[in-house]
This record gives C-alpha cells, structure tokens and sequence, in this order.
C-alpha cells in the first residue's frame, strides 16, 4: 500500500468511526485522532477553537449536544498527500439528534493532517453549513 492509499483507509475506518462515535455522544476517538502538537485549530459550523484547551471545551460540547446517530457518511470531493501532511474536502451527511431533536444536515468540511509518529492526526478543521 502506498502512502496515498495508506492515508485513504485510515479516512474511511479510524477517522469515520471517531466521528459516527462523536456523533453518538462519544468525543473520546475523535480526541484520539487530533494532534497533540500546536497548532490546532477548528473553525466550525458550531463555534471556533484555537489550541489544546479549546478544543478539548469544544470535543466535549460538541459530544453533550449529539445523541442517537442514525447515519454518518464523509462524501470525499478532493484530496491530497504530501509526504507527513495531507487534506481533504467535501461533504459530511448527518442524520443525530442535537440537544434531543432529531436532525438531519450536510457539512462542508475540509481538514488538514499531520503524520505523527507514524499515525495520521487532524491538525485543523473548518466546517459549516450546506445551504439552499
């Protein structure tokens, strides 16, 4: 497998299943996967966070806010890898409850990652909302 594959598979398994979890009320997986090395940030559809502190406030909201997952799935539109660093766009299809209110809504959301220690991490995040 190379590099862009590698990357690829951990997109589909290890990065969908954090964020199936997250929506599910569970931050723990997605916290596993960002990066512990500054910088950090998340630019978001639900608020903004800039280092380790404020991502960790907003991971934990973000899981007391979702319950009941119905679906998740990440619709890549583009990608790259470039040796330790790569991205990715497109459009997260969401069907959870928010706040106990079953919702249903499309992120557009592109994400930057780092290789750390042999394992991909998230550096940054933006997302918001698909309207129209």
């Amino acid at each position: 497998m190379n590099g862009t594959e590698d990357f690829l598979g951990w997109v589909r398994s290890t990065l969908y299943q954090a964020e199936f979890a997250l929506h599910n009320g569970d931050a723990s997986l997605r916290r596993a996967i960002w990066s512990r090395k500054e910088p950090v940030s998340v630019l978001g559809a639900f608020r903004n966070a800039h280092g380790q502190q404020e991502l960790d406030e907003l991971f934990a909201a973000l899981a007391e806010s979702f319950s009941h997952c119905l679906s998740y799935s990440f619709e890549l539109q583009a990608y790259d890898v470039i040796g330790d660093m790569a991205y990715t766009a497109g459009l997260e299809h969401t069907s959870a409850s928010i706040n106990g209110e079953p919702r249903q809504y499309v992120l557009r959301a592109t994400q930057v990652y780092r290789r750390e220690g042999g394992e991909w991490k998230v550096a940054h995040r933006h997302a918001d909302t698909v309207t129209g």
